[in-house]
This record gives C-alpha cells, sequence and structure tokens, in this order.
C-alpha cells in the first residue's frame, strides 16, 4: 500500500516555517542552531580548509564563517589540545584568505548561487560589487537565483565585508559578450593566416568554428570562389563577408 509523503512544514531544529525554492525547503531564521553549524561546515568544505570539520567546528563554537578569521593560532591550539594541530589549522586559514570570489561566493551556501551560477557571474564582471540586475541577466541567471543574490548582497554582505579579510574579486576576466559566430572559407587576403584572423575575432567577440553549423551567423569568403559553403550562407541567409578586415572595422 503506497503511503503519501508530506514533507515538513516547519524545521526540525528551530521550528522556524520552512519556504519552497526550485523544489527545495530552505529554513531562513538566520539564528537557527543547526542551520549555522552546517553553514560554516559548508564554508570550510568548500574553501578546502582542512582540519575545520565538524567536530572542529563544534568546539571552536563558530556559527559564522567570518568567525573563522578571528581565530588565533592560542585558541585553536588551546581549545583543539595540540600544538601541532593549531598551527596547522591556523596556516590553512591564513591560505583562504587568498581565495578569489570564485571560490568564496559558492562557500556561503547562498539558495540557487552555486559554483555554476558563479562562474557565469565571473565570465561578466571584475568583482562582487559590480553585480547588479544588468549583470545577472548578461550573465544568465534566472529571476529566482538572481533575487537570491540580491537578498543576500543587501542583508548578509554588508557584514561580511568587514568582518572577513578577502578581496572579493573574481580571477577570470569577464569575457567578451558575443557577436556572432563565423566560419571562414577558403584562403583570405586581409589576414596572413587563419590563425590570425580567429585570433583577432574571438578578442572583438566572435566564435570561430571551421565548419558551417546551424548556429554560424557569418561566413567568410574573400577568395571569390562561390564555394558551396557560400551556395549554403546564401540559401540560408547567412551573412556572407568578402572582407574581413573592413567588416570589422564598421
Amino acid at each position: 500500500m503506497l503511503r503519501e509523503i508530506v514533507p515538513p512544514s516547519d524545521c526540525p531544529s528551530c521550528g522556524f516555517g520552512l519556504e519552497w525554492m526550485n523544489q527545495l525547503l530552505y529554513c531562513k531564521n538566520t539564528s537557527c542552531g543547526a542551520q549555522s553549524q552546517k553553514k560554516v561546515e559548508h564554508f570550510a568544505k568548500t574553501m578546502k580548509i582542512k582540519g575545520l570539520g565538524p567536530s572542529a567546528i563544534e568546539k571552536l563554537g563558530l556559527t559564522l564563517p567570518s568567525e573563522i578569521y578571528a581565530l588565533s593560532v592560542e585558541t585553536l591550539s588551546t581549545v583543539l589540545s595540540s600544538e601541532k594541530v593549531g598551527a596547522k589549522l591556523y596556516a590553512e586559514i591564513e591560505n583562504s584568505k587568498s581565495a578569489p570570489l570564485e571560490l568564496l561566493l559558492p562557500a556561503f551556501g547562498i539558495p540557487l548561487i552555486g559554483t555554476t551560477a558563479t562562474k557565469k557571474l565571473a565570465e561578466t564582471v571584475k568583482n562582487i560589487f559590480e553585480i547588479d540586475a544588468d549583470s545577472c541577466r548578461r550573465a544568465g541567471l534566472g529571476p529566482k537565483a538572481a533575487q537570491s543574490l540580491f537578498d543576500w548582497l543587501e542583508w548578509d554582505a554588508p557584514y561580511y565585508y568587514e568582518a572577513m579579510p578577502h578581496s572579493w574579486k573574481f580571477t577570470s576576466k569577464p569575457s567578451v559578450e558575443r557577436k556572432g559566430v563565423v566560419c571562414i572559407s577558403g584562403k583570405l587576403k586581409s589576414f596572413k593566416t587563419k590563425a590570425a584572423a580567429t585570433e583577432t575575432l574571438s578578442l572583438l567577440g566572435y566564435e570561430v568554428k571551421s565548419s558551417l553549423t546551424k548556429d554560424v551567423t557569418i561566413l567568410v569568403n574573400e577568395s571569390g570562389v562561390e564555394s558551396s559553403k557560400t551556395k549554403q550562407a546564401r540559401e540560408s541567409g547567412i551573412t556572407i563577408v568578402t572582407d574581413l578586415h573592413s567588416f570589422l572595422e564598421k
């Protein structure tokens, strides 16, 4: 006999009402004890701070990621009952201070903002202070993910900016917005080689493909020969460029 599974309506730890987000239940009570420790555990694991596991976090009484960076080597050695263990963990914490935003942002456990969303942002902006509605749209974040990030930026981030020693910058350079997909047919006259043309096109935001795929928007043919690719492009309504150098100067 099948039994209906009824999801909980309240957090089993603090009794706060749970909220649905993308078919997942979240407790948004910032004072929830179980949630606080789990957030620190998630932060330490994502930041790859070796030695800062559940047991150490509980002994140290950590409830916020920022508290990790207020720990002294003396405190760690005393609480963990070992100078060697304390010194090693302190070195791990110090090393994590240089972590880029690609690693730091997913460590906070912001709903719907994981490594994939962060990678998209890293390809769009240089630092956390450039994140806004427009950059989230350009990065391809959905409305729910963007709103979740905005809520965190408004309510939580200001405290972390002051309490944590990180740069809040991405190491990845924002990619140039793609202008089109180019296929080069035959020999070129305006560039010495296809490799040189490909490099220039890529820097200007064009993707270059060797074959005439469905997503190609521009065919380059400087040879003057009506190749099969050119005929196919003309029939498909693809833009045909006969002087690439002049086309790029427009």
